[in-house]
């Protein structure tokens, strides 16, 4: 089973709100996707060794394995691509965490076109189509990915700082 980019949007939403995302029609409303497709994900990360099982039916994202594959390959497996200047939904290191470490012009930080979105710079695609809406919900959520967005795009420093920083968000979500 090859992971697809969406699988990454439903580990970090079980990494941010593991409570409210027991059931797959649960976890599907969250990211704005199907139950089935919902399961189908899990199932992938479950087979790539990025999750794995509890008891009754529960699982959980492995988050030292998935901070590793962020880190060192998700650049490579899920390249993104820079477009035109857009309006949407800051991500990068237009977005916290990276926003208060990184300063930059306004209209430079990339971000996901959305019609609800505030901000205006290059437009990047995002990890998933449903990603912006499920992080405009979920500012946690909304975190992780715009680090996710840092590692796939950024230069060395926005990287290595979105790693350092991912590497944090997750540890602090372990004891949630």
């Amino acid at each position: 089973m090859q992971l697809k980019p969406q699988d990454l949007l439903v580990l970090f939403k079980q990494v941010t709100q593991p409570a409210q995302v027991r059931t797959y029609a649960a976890l599907g409303d969250a990211v704005h996707i199907s139950a089935s497709q919902a399961h189908r994900s899990v199932q992938r990360c479950l087979a790539s060794g990025l999750a794995m099982s509890k008891a009754r039916g529960e699982w959980q994202a492995i988050r030292s394995a998935l901070l590793e594959f962020d880190v060192h390959g998700v650049r490579y497996a899920f390249p993104a691509t820079l477009g035109p200047v857009k309006r949407g939904v800051a991500t990068s290191f237009g977005a916290l965490p990276l926003s208060s470490h990184i300063n930059s012009t306004p209209g430079e930080a990339p971000v996901w076109p959305h019609p609800k979105g505030e901000s205006k710079g290059p437009s990047l695609s995002p990890i998933s189509p449903t990603a912006p809406a499920a992080a405009l919900v979920d500012p946690a959520l909304h975190q992780l990915l715009a680090l996710l967005d840092a590692l796939r795009v950024g230069r060395a420093r926005e990287r290595t700082l979105a790693a350092k920083l991912l590497a944090e968000a997750l540890r602090s979500t372990d004891a949630a």
